[in-house]
């Protein structure tokens, strides 16, 4: 069988914005920076994470959950509508509801038809102050994976899901020439002048990591503004990035509202794995290990 040959190259736009309490003008302001993208040439184009809410993790309370949607449901609709009207690929964040006290962190990838690829169900579901996942979100079920659409095959993990390799590898070994991390991550006023600047750091540096290693392009979302829903409140740094697969930055946002606009090119792909050809001289008969918490030897 052939491989699928993908456009030579494509605009990802990623919309990065502050998000209110009122779901429906979140809602409607995504819609308006979606047409925004498409106007500007973009053909890809992702949400941040749990784009249709601010980040009620903040804090563990059960009416959260009236917040949660199947999938198809209303947005994912939405959506689909609005991918179909402006010829582009929609990456969208949402609280889904799979059935009675079952409720995952899901992103949906539609296609430029608007009909939908796939979903992601977040795997890696963290539990730290002011970030607790847990108590909403059922870890994902369905692995890592990727999804054919209109210009490329785009895989999609969320968040937490960066800082681990594993994630990224399995990824991009699904095929995918594109990863993208919706997200929601910010600093606790309270560590900004300590720590700030190398959380930022740190959290921009993995994911280029992950560009290089698997030869493929990234691309972050994260949103912006103060929310406070509980005692300080989260500070979202935005700092939405592009990185090629030599980890470089094509794109790079600020810390208010804005597009980020990219070009990525299958050539870049193709030309990096020819010269860094690490999927090639992977040892995969040497890995067992990492299915397991710790080696038999750790000390």
């Amino acid at each position: 069988m052939s491989a699928r040959v993908w456009v030579p190259q494509f605009q990802l736009a990623l919309v990065q914005m502050t998000c209110t309490d009122d779901v429906q003008a979140n809602l409607a302001k995504a819609e308006r920076r979606i047409r925004e993208s498409a106007a500007r040439g973009a053909q890809v184009i992702c949400l941040q994470e749990l784009f249709a809410s601010q980040y009620f993790c903040q804090r563990e309370d059960r009416r959260y959950f009236d917040l949660a949607e199947p999938v198809p449901g209303p947005i994912t609709a939405r959506m689909s509508a609005l991918a179909a009207e402006l010829d582009v690929v929609v990456i969208a964040s949402v609280f889904e509801r799979r059935a009675a006290g079952v409720y995952h962190n899901t992103a949906v990838v539609i296609d430029a038809d608007g009909a939908l690829a796939g979903i992601y169900r977040k795997m890696h579901i963290p539990d730290d102050p002011l970030y607790y996942e847990k108590f909403y979100f059922t870890p994902g079920d369905l692995g890592f994976r990727a999804f054919d659409t209109k210009y490329a095959r785009i895989g999609v993990l969320i968040c937490w899901d960066q800082w681990f390799p594993e994630a990224a590898r399995l990824t991009a070994l699904a095929g995918a020439s594109l990863i993208v991390y919706p997200t929601a991550i910010g600093w606790h006023p309270s560590e900004k002048t300590s720590d700030g600047a190398a959380q930022l750091d740190a959290w921009e540096t993995v994911q280029r990591g992950h560009a290089i290693a698997n030869g493929v392009f990234v691309a972050a979302v994260n949103r912006v503004g103060r929310e406070v829903l509980e005692g300080d409140g989260l500070e979202f740094w935005g700092r939405s990035f592009i990185a090629d697969p030599l980890g470089r930055i094509v794109a790079h946002g600020g810390g208010g509202e804005e597009i980020v606009l990219g070009t990525c090119t299958a050539q870049a792909v193709e030309e990096t794995r020819r010269y860094w050809p690490f999927l090639r001289d992977r040892r995969i008969d040497a890995y067992g290990d990492l299915s397991k918490r710790l080696r038999d030897d750790a000390r």
